[in-house]
């Protein structure tokens, strides 16, 4: 069975660590494979897991083109990008790197589709009005009455 935890402060703090490093060896454009070359890769979070050996990075190549070419050559570059974040982290174990993309883009377009649909809109719209008839109404009982307070 999985539980569902919420990361502990170390591993939110580990994990921004390794975001931070992955950035800088990827701005550096340090790496040899030819799908990478002048590609330009956002690390949107690090997820460390609870013991730190593992941590998840989630990826965007700017544009989001080619994003499963980016993710492969990404994985098969693990090596080299762990060995440097040895070299610039103060970690007992440095972790096993995993990428994935972000799909957290994605859904917000689709949110975003959602909400802009007419139908919708106009359902916001009218829950939007209802509230502030109620508003209205609690504002008007509230004028009348004399609590003494």
């Amino acid at each position: 069975m999985k539980r569902n935890r919420t990361p502990t402060q170390r591993q939110l703090r580990v994990g921004e660590e390794i975001r931070h490093a992955l950035a800088g060896v990827l701005a550096r454009d340090a790496l040899r494979d030819p799908v990478l070359r002048g590609v330009s890769i956002t690390v949107t979070e690090v997820r460390a897991s609870p013991d730190l050996r593992n941590a998840t990075a989630f990826v965007m190549p700017l544009g989001g083109t080619d994003m499963q070419d980016v993710a492969a050559a990404l994985t098969r570059a693990a090596p080299f990008l762990r060995g440097e974040i040895a070299r610039n982290l103060r970690l007992r174990y440095t972790p096993r790197l995993v990428f994935e993309i972000d799909e957290s883009f994605n859904q917000a377009d689709r949110i975003d589709a959602l909400l802009r649909r007419p139908e919708v809109a106009r359902d916001l719209a009218g829950a939007h009005d209802v509230s502030n008839a109620d508003k209205s109404q609690g504002d008007r009982a509230g004028k009348g009455r004399d609590d003494g307070a």
